[in-house]
C-alpha cells in the first residue's frame, strides 16, 4: 500500500492507540532483581560505581522482598560476599554459607519470592577465578564437580532455580545429575549458556569482589567476536538439561539474543549486566540524557530482541515506572 492510502501514522495518534499496537512490553513479573549478600548484620552498603544498589546483610532480606512484591517483582537472583575465601570456593557449598543462610531467609519470610541462585566459585575462591586451580589453569573437571555440590547446597536451602554461570563444559549435565539423584528434579537450571568475556562487568566485581588476582577470564568465558559459537554453545546446555537459556551481557548482545530466540523454544534471559547500568546511571547523573527515559527504552530494546526474561539492577525503578503509567 501507497500514501496516501496507506497512513503509518493512523496507528501512532494517542497513547491508547499506541498501547493497543504495541508489540513489545515490560511487565515487572519477568524483571529479575539481582541482590549482593553480605555477612554481618543491619547492612546496607551503597555500592559506589553502581548508584542506588546496596551490598545486603541477611538480616535485611525479608524487607529487601516486601519492598519488590509490593513493586510486583516475584524473582530474585543470589549472589554472596563470603568472610573467609580459599583456593577450592569450598565456601560456595558450605552448609551455613552466606547464599544457604539468605535462602533460608527468604523462604522463611517471603515464600512466594523466586529465589535463584548465581552458582559459581568465583566470589569464593581467594584467586578470583570460577573454578579450582591446577598449574594455574581452571580445570573443567574438578571444577564442575564442585559446582554440583554448590547447586545441591542451594537447592537443599530451598532455591527454586539454580543459575550456574562459570562457563565450564558439561556443567549443565553434572549438576542436573546430582539434582536428580537428591530427588530435587523439579528444580529447574538456568543455564548462563552464553556469557562473554565481556568488560561490561567492571562494577559487579567491585560489588562482590570477585575479580581475578591475575590474567583473565577468556579461557572459559567466550571471544566478544563471536556468534557461531553462542548457538553451539547453547545446544550444548540444552542437550544436558537447561531449562532457560541466557545471554549475558544483554545491550552488547542483542544480536545474540535474537539468533536463540529464533534457534530454541526455551524461555531466553538476558543479563543486563551492571557496566550497561552504570553507564545510565553516569550519563544521568551528569545530566546528559534523561536516565528513565533511556533505561525504559533499553530493556525495550532487550524485549525487542527476544528476551523474555530480565535480569537488571533497574528493576526496582522500571517496575516504579510501570506502577505510575
Amino acid at each position: 500500500m501507497d500514501f496516501p492510502d496507506y497512513r503509518p501514522r493512523r496507528l501512532r495518534v494517542n497513547q491508547a492507540m499506541r498501547s493497543l499496537v504495541q508489540e513489545h512490553q515490560i511487565v515487572a513479573s519477568q524483571l529479575i532483581y539481582p541482590l549482593f549478600i553480605t555477612e554481618g548484620k543491619n547492612i546496607r552498603q551503597p555500592i559506589p560505581s553502581m548508584p542506588g544498589v546496596s551490598r545486603l546483610s541477611v538480616d535485611q532480606l525479608k524487607r529487601e522482598a516486601e519492598e519488590l512484591l509490593a513493586l510486583g517483582i516475584n524473582s530474585v537472583i543470589l549472589f554472596g560476599l563470603p568472610d573467609k575465601k580459599d583456593p577450592m570456593g569450598s565456601g560456595a557449598h558450605a552448609k551455613n554459607g552466606i547464599i544457604q543462610r539468605a535462602i533460608r531467609e527468604l523462604k522463611k519470610r517471603a515464600p512466594s519470592l523466586l529465589v535463584i541462585t548465581d552458582v559459581c566459585l568465583c566470589e569464593y575462591t581467594d584467586h578470583g577465578h570460577c573454578g579450582c586451580l591446577i598449574n594455574n589453569q581452571v580445570d573443567n573437571d574438578a571444577t564442575i564437580e564442585i559446582l554440583a555440590k554448590t547447586a545441591l547446597s542451594h537447592a537443599q536451602c530451598g532455591a527454586d532455580i539454580v543459575a550456574p554461570s562459570d562457563m565450564m563444559d558439561g556443567r549443565v549435565a553434572e549438576i542436573r545429575a546430582v539434582l536428580d539423584e537428591n530427588n530435587f528434579e523439579m528444580v529447574p537450571i538456568m543455564s548462563y549458556a552464553v556469557k562473554y568475556a565481556s568488560a561490561f562487568y567492571g562494577p559487579f566485581r567491585d560489588a562482590a569482589d570477585c575479580a581475578p588476582q591475575f590474567g583473565d577470564r577468556k579461557s572459559y568465558q567466550m571471544d566478544p567476536a563471536n556468534s557461531r559459537e553462542a548457538l553451539r554453545e547453547a545446544t550444548l546446555d540444552v542437550s544436558e538439561g537447561a531449562d532457560f537459556l541466557m545471554v549475558k551481557p544483554a545491550v552488547a548482545y542483542l544480536d545474540i539474543i535474537t539468533k536463540l530466540r529464533e534457534e530454541f523454544d526455551l524461555p531466553i534471559v538476558a543479563y543486563h549486566v551492571s557496566g550497561e547500568y552504570a553507564m545510565i546511571k553516569a550519563a544521568e547523573e551528569k545530566g546528559w540524557i534523561d536516565g528513565s527515559k533511556v533505561m525504559h527504552e533499553t530493556l525495550l530494546s532487550i524485549k525487542r530482541a527476544g528476551a523474555d526474561i530480565i535480569i537488571t539492577y533497574f528493576a526496582k525503578e522500571m517496575a516504579k515506572l510501570l506502577m505510575n503509567k
